[in-house]
């Protein structure tokens, strides 16, 4: 195809006008150097204008990125474990040597050489923890053994008495707590007993799940150092089928939820039962 001579011209002088107006090349470390030494570098260029969209572009990036941070934190603290919860057995005839003083326990104290006691013959571990000892005061006793128990006894009531040994024996259990939510008969705060901390005492104690409850979703969350641990349990298998993994060892301040359907989310199924307990958990520590 030809083209007349106004065109070509024309075109010249868009090529040409592109390489004069084409943005000047960065200038090197060097040529910054020896412009700041003769005095003579250019003040910095300014700022070009940006459109209210761009802005606002700018301006929710970090809300985004916020939000995206948030979901990934909540899924840090919100952790699938099998392991963080045990098969439970469903008779207790003895307490582990392991077992930790809780609130509420009561303890009996035999001392080697008085007959007639030391002054008190039980202690209980009141709801801050402590107990109370003639010529000591307040003593720290929740979440010891009573190996430990024994020790720290022993260390405190010797400066005062000359005991040669003692005896502890716990002569009753406080009280434990946990939540049993969504589709029970009975929801809310059970109390439970020492000798029957499983998943399926605590659902029984709240009636048994409802007839819209998903027997096979149900799930147990534990907080510890923050995160909150969950499993989910099949009660119908363990019933019907007699899988006794699925009832496992409950602890003060678990929560057990039965949701109505197999979808859970945690904003909206299990958060607020989290602020529960975390409410609970002030109100009784």
């Amino acid at each position: 195809m030809k083209y007349s001579l106004p065109a070509f011209t024309i075109t010249a002088l868009l090529l040409s006008g592109s390489a004069v107006f084409a943005a000047p090349a960065a200038p090197t470390a060097a040529d910054v150097a020896a412009q700041t030494a003769a005095g003579t570098l250019a003040a910095p260029a300014a700022p070009t204008h940006v459109s209210k969209s761009s802005q606002a572009a700018v301006q929710a990036e970090p809300s985004a990125v916020r939000e995206a941070a948030d979901d990934a934190d909540d899924s840090a603290r919100y952790v699938e474990s099998k392991e963080m919860f045990k098969t439970a057995s469903l008779r207790h005839t003895t307490v582990s040597p392991s077992y930790r003083l809780f609130r509420g326990d009561t303890l009996s104290i035999l001392a080697v050489g008085f007959p007639d006691g030391i002054g008190i013959n039980s202690l209980t571990v009141g709801l801050d923890g402590y107990v109370q000892l003639p010529y000591v005061g307040s003593v720290k006793m929740e979440g010891m053994t009573l190996d430990e128990a024994k020790s720290v006894l022993m260390d405190s009531l010797t400066q005062y008495l000359r005991i040669p040994d003692l005896s502890l024996v716990i002569t009753s259990y406080g009280p434990r707590k946990v939540y049993v939510m969504g589709e029970v008969n009975k929801p809310g705060v059970q109390t439970m007993g020492i000798d029957n901390m499983n998943a399926y005492a605590a659902l029984a104690t709240a009636g048994g799940w409802a007839r819209k409850g998903r027997s096979t979703r149900i799930q147990i969350m534990r907080v510890v150092d923050g995160t909150m641990y969950y499993r989910t349990l099949n009660m119908k298998a363990y019933t019907v089928r007699h899988d006794l993994t699925q009832n496992v060892e409950i602890e003060d301040g678990d929560i057990l939820y039965v949701p109505r359907s197999n979808g859970i989310k945690f904003d909206t199924d299990v958060l607020p039962y989290v602020n529960a307990w975390a409410l609970y958990k002030n109100l009784t520590d």
